[in-house]
């Protein structure tokens, strides 16, 4: 019984992830691509595969050798001097946007007392299983698997956590079970605290996006946001201005509540690219509330971010070109 006689006997789930199999006197030996398994699937694909051909008359043995390739996962920090300026909106925006580009990405949601990626990604009140000791992210319907806790606590429930406590918790969200996620989006709380310092310290993201919305207030801010990635040797991929420029639904005229063109000018004195602006629109706040980012869509709305998630994606290939 040759090779391809042996994987004919195998159900199609299994058959696509066999590297090879053969018979060496009266023992089938069985190599299988388990790379993206959990513990369970591996136990249940090695069991099928054992019943099955262990049924075959002239095989009295078979083994099975799991193989899986390590992921080589990158982080991309998204942070701010402050709250309130669309953060964790942003990253939904970039994960759904770079999902839809055929990037394999999830999102960590390391506001560990504000979690929202929960109600932005429309998984709420689902919780994540465990897997060897380890988390298993909660998909969404957008197709980017996250983790929160807003998935670990009760709803609305206050976390007086101190630091070491919300760190561990931190290292916990992002070593997990991720599968074939290759990137990861790390939604950080505002400012420059603990979990970010234990952010830059422990997982090394590859770099970061700022974002800030234009006022002198804000931009004060991104400066010392700024000053952290730079202090840990985290390169600043670019700044993102958001609530920029506001158009009445009523006339169509155009204003600038909260400013404008700061945080491309902070940009330029940074010598750091400037990735664009997202508009200050109510059809994002109320994508938002309802767990369907414009990303999702092609709104124009949703193409804001879509050109911002583009560049961040060539950033990534630039660095993977060159071996970062």
């Amino acid at each position: 019984m040759d090779q391809d006689q042996l994987i004919a006997r195998l159900p199609e789930t299994i058959t696509s992830r066999v590297k090879s199999a053969s018979i060496v006197q009266d023992r089938a030996v069985v190599v299988v691509d388990a790379s993206d398994l959990d513990t369970a699937q591996r136990e249940k694909t090695e069991q099928t595969i054992r019943d099955i051909l262990g049924a075959v008359p002239e095989i009295s043995e078979v083994r099975v050798a799991m193989m899986a390739d390590r992921v080589q996962r990158r982080i991309v920090a998204i942070g701010s001097g402050k709250g309130g300026v669309g953060k964790s909106t942003l990253t939904t925006n970039l994960a759904v946007a770079l999902h839809r580009m055929g990037r394999k990405v999830g999102v960590v949601d390391a506001d560990i007392y504000g979690p929202s990626q929960p109600k932005l990604l429309a998984n709420e009140g689902q919780k994540p299983k465990l897997s060897d000791e380890k988390l298993v992210p909660v998909p969404s319907p957008h197709g980017v698997p996250s983790l929160s806790m807003g998935h670990l606590a009760k709803p609305a429930q206050a976390l007086a956590w101190r630091g070491p406590m919300a760190s561990n918790a931190l290292g916990q969200l992002i070593d997990a079970q991720w599968g074939d996620v290759d990137l990861l989006l790390v939604d950080l709380p505002p400012g420059t605290g603990d979990v970010q310092l234990s952010m830059l310290q422990k997982h090394k993201p590859m770099g970061a996006v700022i974002v800030s919305t234009p006022q002198d207030l804000a931009l004060i801010d991104v400066a010392r946001a700024g000053q952290l990635f730079e202090t840990g040797g985290v390169p600043i991929i670019g700044l993102v201005e958001n609530m920029a420029g506001y158009q009445c639904p009523h006339c169509g005229e155009m204003s600038d509540p909260f400013g404008k063109g700061g945080v491309e000018a902070v940009a330029g004195r940074m010598d750091i690219p400037f990735m664009g602006r997202i508009p200050l629109a109510l059809p994002i706040r109320e994508a938002g509330d309802s767990g369907q980012p414009p990303a999702a869509g092609d709104s124009a709305e949703g193409a804001a971010f879509t050109d911002i998630a583009g560049q961040l994606a060539r950033w990534l290939d630039q660095q993977q070109a060159a071996g970062g």
